[in-house]
């Protein structure tokens, strides 16, 4: 088991001699791991390991799934560090790394996928949603439905969950977003916007059945 893994499974929690790791900004731990410190790359895992697999939990519909990933996300981070570029965020390129791997894994399974690449291409809808503080469909969490909006958003297309998850649940702005999924920006919009469309229309049967 290498280090990162053993790190990551015991889901390592800040100690008092990891107070001043802590406090340092993403580089500068990302300088001192490149350099050799094992230290600072656990105090990036500790800073993302829980955003990571929420975010991932979400967009794979599997908690056990989510885990893998990110492991194996945080191992390929480790590894690959020296090539990380350092304009980018470290979360994003991370994120990346996960869903590459989860996207690979499924495919090793030959588990089916769905695309709906197309169907969001020919669908004639504004990919700009320019209104979209004060769309409705921005209001549909609420406590009393948090497991029917958690169904809708499982049976969401993959390429439509994702950019969906990192813009509601991880508040990232579309330009991020885009460089995340490796997708223009356009495109970045036109997927949240089919997705919420699809949201708000599956719940909106769901809640007329009630």
């Amino acid at each position: 088991m290498s280090h990162v893994e053993f790190l990551f499974n015991q889901f390592a929690t800040p100690v008092a001699g990891h107070v001043t790791l802590d406090s340092l900004s993403d580089l500068q731990l990302i300088q001192q791991s490149i350099n050799g410190s094992h230290e600072a790359f656990d105090a990036l895992v500790r800073r993302y390991q829980d955003r990571l697999v929420h975010s991932l939990e979400h967009a794979l519909n599997s908690r056990e799934d989510a885990l893998d990933a990110a492991q194996q996300a945080f191992v390929s981070a480790w590894q690959k560090l020296a090539a990380f570029r350092q304009d980018a965020a470290f979360y994003s390129w991370l994120y990346r790394i996960a869903m590459n791997a989860a996207i690979s894994r499924r495919r090793k399974l030959r588990l089916p996928t769905t695309s709906l690449d197309r169907h969001a291409e020919a669908s004639g809808l504004d990919p700009e949603d320019k209104n979209e503080d004060a769309d409705p469909q921005r209001q549909l969490v609420s406590s009393e439905h948090v497991q029917l909006v958690q169904e809708a958003l499982s049976q969401l297309a993959e390429e439509f969950r994702q950019p969906l998850i990192l813009k509601e649940i991880d508040g990232l702005p579309y330009e991020e977003i885009a460089t995340i999924l490796d997708i223009p920006i356009g495109t970045v919009r036109s997927r949240i916007f089919r997705a919420r469309r699809e949201m708000t229309e599956r719940l909106t049967r769901i809640l007329g059945d009630e």
